[in-house]
């Protein structure tokens, strides 16, 4: 048999190859999914016979793109497409697909995300070492709040539909936490989830300095708990009280001060400006008591609702028959 093939075809653009590849852009901020390969079968049937190949039958045509299928399937995960595709997570049938807890961390000042001299970038590296590997543990640099809620939208939305139910929101488990400006971002940042009605299980303040045209010291109600680290010498010191929007719905945890003039802290990693000039905020942000203290508090807070989580997925018992009259 001779394959009729419209080479001519080849050479325009073709309506079911701009169906069966033509991006996806959900309601979520910053976040582009292109369909994957293997979820589009009935678009690549169609890609088959637009493509000129019109003397085969429909069954080879349906063989034809099983093979186009697995071709581009494997393309994808040599790495092709892994910029565009977001790939269904495997869950058992009728299952609820797992929302992974979020921790984000903001540094201060102008500096780096990756800078391992800092407070948060390390408290971030010790959680990361030891908590479940389906925890997804960020730090952004504090005037990228943009991208860290972005990024909070993206890993909520376990379905990749582009769209957060209320489920979804329902189910979030994030930590905020910062130091200086990023301290304060982590209030800004809870504020903006505070409008996409998803909750926040607890926010850290470190020494928080805030810009001129912003205010860091109210905690939004979609806040669970809230705690503020402060020192208070020096051109460069933190608020010393946050207080919640609504106290019946965010217990504020504390305002911790602590004087660096009667005990200092060492802090040889950082900058010698930073030591001679703003001692005080420097040595906040080296203290190891203080993201001690920190890291406990995040990690038995995510090890608490892993808890809850657990109960409330548990099967639920029978009641005892015997016992009913």
């Amino acid at each position: 048999m001779t394959l009729g093939v419209d080479w001519a075809g080849w050479m325009e653009p073709n309506a079911a190859l701009v169906k069966a590849f033509q991006p996806v852009r959900p309601n979520v901020k910053g976040c582009v999914i292109m369909p994957h390969p293997i979820h589009e079968f009935s678009h690549l049937t169609d890609l088959v016979s637009g493509l000129g190949f019109t003397a085969l039958g429909p069954r080879l045509a349906a063989r034809l793109a099983v093979l186009v299928a697995g071709i581009l399937a494997g393309t994808a995960s040599a790495g092709a497409l892994a910029t565009f595709v977001v790939s269904d997570p495997i869950v058992a049938v009728g299952a609820e697909p797992a929302t992974p807890a979020i921790v984000i961390g903001f540094v201060g000042g102008f500096v780096r995300r990756d800078d391992p001299h800092h407070g948060p970038v390390q408290l971030a590296q010790r959680i990361q070492r030891t908590v479940p590997k389906t925890t997804h543990v960020e730090v952004f640099e504090n005037r990228h709040r943009a991208q860290a809620r972005a990024a909070i939208l993206r890993l909520l939305d376990t379905n990749h539909d582009g769209v957060l139910s209320d489920e979804e929101k329902g189910r979030a488990r994030i930590v905020l936490y910062g130091h200086s400006w990023g301290a304060a971002a982590t209030v800004l940042l809870a504020r903006e989830l505070r409008r996409d009605h998803i909750p926040v299980l607890l926010t850290v303040q470190v020494d928080s300095i805030e810009k001129p045209w912003q205010d860091a010291s109210v905690i939004p109600d979609n806040v669970a708990e809230a705690v503020n680290f402060y020192q208070p010498h020096g051109l460069l010191h933190g608020s010393a009280k946050i207080a919640a929007a609504d106290q019946s719905k965010t217990e504020i945890l504390g305002n911790y001060r602590t004087d660096y003039r009667k005990d200092p802290i060492p802090c040889p990693e950082v900058s010698w400006a930073g030591r001679f000039f703003t001692p005080g905020h420097t040595q906040s942000e080296c203290d190891p008591r203080v993201w001690s203290r920190i890291e406990a508090l995040v990690r038995e807070r995510l090890a608490s609702q892993d808890l809850a989580s657990a109960s409330n997925s548990a099967p639920k018992e029978m009641p005892d028959t015997a016992n009913r009259k």
